[in-house]
Formats: C-alpha cells, structure tokens, sequence
C-alpha cells in the first residue's frame, strides 16, 4: 500500500489517481531560476578606460565612519567630481539621456600625507610633488575647472555590486591641448560644512544629504533647523 501511494503522488508523471494532485500532475514543474533585475536607475555609467575630463564639483562631506581590516575610523572626506568628455568605441560622445556630459567622482581622506590617497593623485595629475610647504595648507578650490585624463576601471563590490572608479589622474596631453579642448558643461562649484552654500546642498541626492548629515561638523552647526535629516530613509 505504500509503495502505491508514493507513485500516485509523484509529480510529472502522465498518470492521475486523485483528484487533489490534479492541478499539479496537469502542469510541467516549473525551475527556479536565478537572474539579474533590471536596473530601474537612469545614471549612465562612465565606461572603463581614457577619458578626458574636467573637474566641476567638490564636496565635503565631513567626517565620516570607515572600517579597514577589521579597525574603525573616523576621518574627514571629500568628493571631486568630473565631467567626461569623451566617445565610446564607435566615436559616440559620451552622453546621458539628457544630452550632457557624463560624471564620475571619487571620494578622498581629506589629508595630503604622502602615502594618502588624495595626495597621490594630486600630485599625478598636476605632474609635480608638493612641497613641505604645500603639504601644511592645499586650497581645493584651485582644482575647479582644471582639466584632466582620467583612468576609470570597474570592479565588484563585497555586495557583488558593478562600481565605476577612477585608478588614475593624469595631466592632459600637449597635443590634446593643441586640438582645443571642449567648452565646459557644468558651473564650477564647492561646498564646504564651514560655510555651506544650501541652493547647491539641495541639487544633492537624499542620500548624499543623509551622509553629511550625520557627519559631526553638520551636526554642530545647528543653523539649518528646517533640514530634518531623521525624517530621511537611510540607504
């Protein structure tokens, strides 16, 4: 008797003994199958590879929580910003659905050590080191407007996410030079948490709002009531 209920009940089979298992012995077992979802956002990704570019934006972002081998850390940050100027491999400028240029930024340790990060590639992409001098007081707002190439490669993220980033800034050729350099796109602007201009803080993202929000230089300032940061989603 067993043995006859277990292969009434097997699934797929071209033989029905109850009325109950009809609606799945009718039907082709279906698989579960595992894909990739469509990405709903509209940014458009800058491709890997030389590109030139213009920086436009810097923000400060304040001093924010990183974690590195297991260490935590807090740090003062910032982000360049770039707008590219450039075509894919068919000779198609670059472009978002809007028509404009598109952008790239990457964020730094606000720190020119010699070993950081924002240093490094300073000093790469004006083709000379600091001095000790410069090293005790750089002004970012000389970076606005300043041309450059731009190495940018992809990598996967611990969330097996795609990320764009730039490995490498470089001085712009002469010769590319020579050929004239494109007119730029965006206005040159900074943002600084000492004294922040509020018009360009709310062109941000909800989530870059949220990120210098919960920094300790914004939280000071207590001059912005009408800013409601714990009102805002966390991402």
């Amino acid at each position: 008797m067993r043995t006859v209920v277990m292969e009434q009940m097997k699934i797929g089979r071209s033989f029905v003994t109850s009325a109950v298992y009809q609606p799945f012995l009718t039907e082709e077992i279906k698989m579960l199958i595992a894909k990739a979802e469509a990405s709903t956002s509209s940014f458009t990704p800058v491709p890997a590879g030389m590109h030139l570019a213009r920086c436009y934006r810097i923000i400060d972002t304040g001093t924010q929580r990183t974690e590195w081998q297991g260490k935590e850390k807090w740090s003062r940050k910032i982000m360049i910003q770039f707008e590219v100027h450039s075509e894919d491999d068919a000779g198609k400028p670059l472009l978002t659905p809007k028509g404009e240029p598109l952008s790239i930024s990457k964020n730094y340790t606000l720190s020119l050590a010699e070993m950081a990060s924002l240093s490094i590639d300073l000093e790469s992409w004006r083709g000379s080191a600091f001095t000790p001098d410069e090293r005790k007081g750089f002004n970012l707002e000389k970076l606005l407007g300043v041309w450059a190439m731009i190495t940018v490669s992809k990598s996967i993220g611990r969330d097996g996410n795609e990320y764009t980033n730039i490995v490498n800034i470089n001085p712009v050729p002469p010769n590319i030079k020579k050929l004239g350099l494109p007119d730029p796109v965006n206005e040159n602007k900074i943002f600084s948490i000492d004294n922040p201009d509020m018009d360009l803080f709310e062109t941000f993202t909800d989530k870059m709002k949220i990120k210098i929000g919960k920094s300790p230089e914004w939280q000071a300032r207590k001059s912005n009531p009408a800013t409601d940061f714990d009102a805002l989603e966390d991402f």
